[in-house]
This record gives structure tokens, sequence and C-alpha cells, in this order.
């Protein structure tokens, strides 16, 4: 607790004790953990981060935990590869990918963040965990849940992708098919969270959940040789990913990890459910609630909670924001499949899409260093891709068979 000040209100300041909740009583803002900058400064370094495990743990002056990590010990600290294909095609010269694709793990940005809010429910003393998920979210609170022993109940849209169902079940949850939107599960489960004594890892929970998202801001300035890059694409759904991974570069600098930041912060939305996107685009703070309907399900959260927030940080820091179709989204799924051998869920199609126009319009100087989040795995969003993929070839089990085919091949037919 030594690095720790308490909870404290985005709004009206006012201060509370480290307790699992989450809206202050007030004036209903959202609380945030508040640290002691300088108590972590003399404790934390780049050579004692450098010595520690490769997962997100590494950073732990800077997340919300009492004692030691409990959950997500293989977590984290992905790679950020470095996109020579994929920049020559963009015409840009110097391009990262955070691939969150490959966290331990089920495989999204979500582990991180589920990492915290379990570690945190031990913490506690809670025996149950819930969660309201597009599908990404109930992996993985399904999964470290299950090997930190919790009675789990994950609430998710009827509608979502049966890829994603199944991903669930596996693990054996209580898996509850809500006949609605994410809006509306989010809803129930807030009901349901001032009824039961259980751990709601984006309610209740969720000042601490959130903090596990800047563990790709740590990632990214460390891989980057401890420099900030001087743009980076983020995509929202709630906004909060957006909001925390600016929150983790300048932390880094108050505590003197770095010394400056230069970078822009870029919002990446789907055309139909782009809230955020469309408030900065038209150069407002007013955050206009939408029914969804895009492909991006991962993404597709009408009214989301940290709208604003996010907004205020692409404003801050001189970025901007993009929406693209549901072709795009394919589109460019298919190019960083392509080009650089990653495999992205929508949500990843959506943030290279964006990143794209915004290159291609000037936003996004193609001089600079620039970082696009790619946040989760394509083998969770298949689908999508059924009809817009080559067909393969059949052949019959004969040489003369496949030769005929190689001959097509290399005449390009």
């Amino acid at each position: 607790m030594g690095h720790i000040k308490g909870l404290k209100c985005r709004e009206c300041g006012r201060e509370y004790p480290i307790e699992p909740i989450y809206v202050c009583e007030f004036c209903f803002g959202p609380l945030e953990v508040a640290y002691d900058y300088t108590s972590i400064a003399k404790d934390i370094s780049r050579k004692k981060i450098e010595k520690r495990e490769k997962n997100l743990w590494r950073y732990r002056e800077l997340l919300p935990i009492d004692g030691d990590p409990q959950v997500g010990l293989d977590s984290g600290f992905t790679p950020l590869l470095r996109a020579h294909n994929l920049a020559k095609v963009l015409g840009v010269d110097e391009l990262y990918i955070k691939d969150d694709t490959v966290v331990h793990p089920t495989l999204s940005f979500k582990d991180r963040v589920v990492s915290i809010a379990l570690t945190k429910a031990k913490e506690f003393g809670f025996d149950t965990v819930a969660c309201a998920s597009t599908g990404n979210l109930a992996h993985s609170v399904s999964a470290h849940g299950a090997r930190a022993g919790f009675k789990r109940f994950i609430f998710i849209p009827a509608s979502l992708e049966a890829s994603k169902i199944v991903a669930s079940l596996v693990y054996e949850p209580n898996l509850i098919a809500v006949d609605g939107n994410y809006d509306d599960v989010n809803r129930l489960c807030s009901e349901i969270a001032n009824k039961y004594r259980w751990a709601f890892v984006n309610i209740n929970i969720r000042p601490f959940y959130a903090e596990g998202s800047k563990t790709i801001g740590f990632e990214i300035i460390e891989q980057l040789g401890w420099k900030v890059p001087d743009n980076v694409v983020v995509p929202c759904a709630s906004g909060s990913l957006l909001t925390k991974v600016w929150k983790s570069f300048k932390e880094f600098r108050e505590v003197g990890i770095i010394r400056e930041i230069g970078t822009k912060v870029y919002a990446a939305q789907a055309t139909g459910c782009s809230p955020i996107a469309s408030a900065i685009k038209k150069g407002t703070d007013v955050i206009r609630p939408v029914k969804p309907n895009t492909i991006a399900k991962s993404l597709a959260i009408g009214n989301p909670a940290d709208g604003f927030y996010a907004a205020q940080v692409v404003k801050e820091t001189g970025g901007y924001a993009e929406d693209v179709s549901d072709q795009e989204i394919i589109d460019a799924m298919k190019l960083l499949a392509r080009t650089e051998g990653v495999f992205a869920e929508t949500a990843g199609g959506v943030t290279l899409a964006a990143a794209k126009k915004m290159i291609e319009s000037g936003k996004i100087k193609r001089d600079e260093v620039t970082v696009i989040c790619i946040t989760g795995n394509g083998l969770k969003t298949q689908e999508a891709l059924q009809g817009h993929t080559l067909s393969p070839y059949y052949i019959k089990p004969s040489l003369a068979s496949f030769e005929e085919v190689l001959s097509n091949v290399n005449k390009g037919v």
C-alpha cells in the first residue's frame, strides 16, 4: 500500500479508500487509482525493471496491488514488431505493431486487465468473479478465474460469434447469454453487482482492472529503447484502453523513467459503432450513444463509459480519430496477415484500417515513428472472413494434378 494513495474521482477529485467501489457518491463520477509518484520514483528504475521476469508484473510499482501478484504470471510483455513490409505498403518510414494477438492464455489484451482485477479480487476476499463482455473479457475471466479457483459468472450478448461463445464455455464458467446488445448486458450486470457480493471486474473492480491496460504503454516505451513513439493508434470500445496507454506514458515521465512525451494519440472505431470517433471528428465533448451494427463486435459498445475521457486525451495530444467500414476492416485484417504474418481479430482490422486512412490524409506523418495496437487474435473472429479469402486448390492425389495447378499459379491464373 506504500505506493497507492487511494481512489480519486476523475470529476470532483474527492478521495476514497482502496475498496471495491467505482463511482463517486457525491457527483457520480468514475473513480481512478491514485499513486504516490514521489515514493515510486525512489523504488523504480530502468535497470530494476529489466532484471525482472518478462511479464506484465515487471511494472508492479505502478499497478494497484498490495502484495505479490497472484494471477497472470505468464501474461504480458508481448512483441513489438518492426513492420517493414506493412510500412512499405503504407508508405511510412518506421512502423511498429504492438502484438497482443499472443497474450497468454486467451490471446487478447484482456488478459492484462483481468490479471490485475483477479489479484485484487483475491486481496478483497471475493470467492466469485463476474463480467459483462463482448467476448475477449469473457474468455479471460473464464480462464484466469478457473486457474485462480474462483466461481465465475460470465454475461454476454446472445448474438456473439459462436466461436467466442465456445472459447468461454471450454473453461466451464456459468455463461449467461442475454437477449440484447452489450449495453443491455452491462446495465443488467450493474443491477446484479448491487445485489450480490461478487467481484465484477468491469464494474465494482473497474478502477483496478483498468490499470492493467497501462502495461501495454509501459512495454511500448521499454521495447522502443525507453523512448515514446511519435504516434500511437488505439482501438476504442469503452475508451478505457486509450486513456490508460496515455496514462502510462505520463506515469513513466512522472517517476523519471523517461524525460519527455511528444506522442499524439489516435482513436480507431468501426463506422457501425463510432460514438467516440464521431465526437472527436465533430470537435465536441458530447458522446452520443449509438446502436452498434458492425462485425467488430469486441468494440461494439454504443454508450462508452470512458468515451469523454478518450476524446479528451486525443484532443490534449493533438491526435485524431477515424472510423472504418466492415469491408475496410476485412481488407485490413488480410493486409496485416499478408504483409507481417499477424492474424488479428476484427478489432485489429479496425485499428490498421483507421491508421491507413489517417496516414493517407496526412493526419499521421509518414516520416514519424508510429505504433499500432493490435489487441486480439484473429482465431476469435474467423467468421468475419468467410467468403472474403482465396479458395484452396482442389487436386487429385497425383503429381500431374499438382503440376497443372502449379502451372496456373506460375502464370498468375
